[in-house]
C-alpha cells in the first residue's frame, strides 16, 4: 500500500485490487507514530534546541534537525529563553500537494554553563556588578 506524503492520524486510504468492484474495496485508517524530535500540528512541526548562554547573549548559530537534513539557525544577540523561530517550508508536506510544506517552529532553550572555572565565576561576578550599576 502506498502511503501519500502528508498523511496524518485518522486519514483513510482506499485499497482496491485492479479490476475489483467497489464492494471489494478496503479502507485503511492511518495511525502515525509520534516522533521524539518533533510535535506535529497539521502541516507544521515544533521542536526545541539548546543554545549555549554565550550564543544567546552575543548571538551565534545552533544546529536544527529537519525532516531531511540539519540546518543552521542564526540566533540574534540577546535571545531570550523560550523564544521561537519559524522556518518556512521545513514542515510536513500538505496532503494532496506534497510540494507545499508547512513550517518548522524552533523554540530555543538557553543552556546555562556548568562546572565553571574560578575565572569564569569571577567574570560572572563582574558582569553582575556591572548590571547592578546600570539598571535599565
Amino acid at each position: 500500500v502506498k502511503i501519500p506524503p502528508g498523511v496524518d492520524t485518522g486519514s483513510r486510504i482506499r485499497v482496491r485490487a485492479d479490476g475489483a468492484s467497489p464492494e471489494e474495496e478496503l479502507y485503511l485508517i492511518v495511525s502515525v507514530k509520534p516522533d521524539a524530535r518533533f510535535e506535529r500540528r497539521g502541516d507544521d512541526l515544533y521542536t526545541q534546541v539548546e543554545a549555549p548562554l554565550v550564543d544567546a547573549v552575543l548571538g551565534g548559530e545552533v544546529e536544527v534537525p529537519t525532516l531531511k537534513e540539519k540546518v543552521a539557525l542564526k540566533i540574534p544577540p540577546e535571545t531570550q529563553n523560550g523564544r521561537s523561530f519559524r522556518l518556512s517550508g521545513k514542515g510536513m508536506p500538505h496532503l494532496g500537494k506534497p510540494e507545499t510544506l508547512g513550517s518548522l517552529y524552533v523554540t530555543v532553550q538557553v543552556r546555562i554553563p556548568s562546572q565553571l572555572t574560578e575565572r569564569e565565576r569571577e567574570l560572572f561576578r563582574e558582569l553582575k556588578a556591572l548590571r547592578g550599576q546600570h539598571k535599565e
